[in-house]
């Protein structure tokens, strides 16, 4: 029975999310993740042939990650309103779990040196930013939204809101506090016009029910 490689892709690509979290993607480098792993450049080399190769893999597992969670979010629930809390609150709450990919994914793609990703790669990101562009347009048509300011308040809602939250932060190094789901959801809410599960209107504020 062959033994399992020591060093394997999912360990070199953690090796690489430390890095970046702690230097930028200027510290994610095919030396600097083979000493931190503790493994011969050749190891590293064997899984990604240079280091537009690494990075792009690295931007994409995590950003597939969270995608993943976002969309299932999203699709929790068939009140829009509450789909959106929900994925508002994953924002959040996906951060919380994973810091070091939470502050990787602060940079962008660009960073990450997106202009020189194989066609393969930037296909793989492509998919993945219409998979999440086409769930938010499914949610805004449940709302009725639309128009430009529409098409803003939901972006706001569902993405610029919470990451801001999130990014707040991340940047200061101070953890994020209990209640920012709560928080999120709260602001979510109220942009999509209606108040987050369990609490109350105030009289006279109509509800999407």
């Amino acid at each position: 029975m062959a033994r399992p490689p020591r060093f394997d892709t999912a360990r070199l690509l953690d090796a690489a999310v430390c890095l970046a979290a702690a230097h930028g993607p200027a510290g994610v480098t095919m030396s600097a993740v083979a000493k931190t792993v503790g493994a011969p450049s050749g190891s590293v080399y064997h899984r990604f042939p240079g280091r537009n190769a690494l990075l792009a893999e690295v931007w994409l597992r995590t950003v597939e990650r969270f995608q993943d969670g976002y969309l299932g979010a999203l699709d929790s629930a068939a009140n829009p309103v509450r789909a959106g809390c929900a994925a508002a609150r994953h924002v959040v709450g996906w951060s919380r779990a994973h810091p070091q990919e939470a502050a990787l994914l602060l940079h962008g793609a660009d960073e990450f040196g997106r202009a020189d990703w194989s066609a393969e790669h930037v296909h793989r990101a492509q998919r993945g930013n219409e998979r999440v562009r086409a769930a938010v347009t499914s949610l805004a048509t449940g709302l009725g939204a639309e128009g430009p300011r529409a098409t803003e308040r939901i972006a706001l809602a569902l993405v610029d809101l919470p990451l801001s939250l999130v990014r707040r932060h991340l940047r200061a190094g101070t953890p994020l506090p209990a209640h920012a789901e709560d928080l999120a959801e709260e602001c979510t809410a109220a942009l999509l016009g209606a108040p987050p599960a369990g609490s109350t209107p105030p009289p006279g504020v109509p509800t999407t029910g």
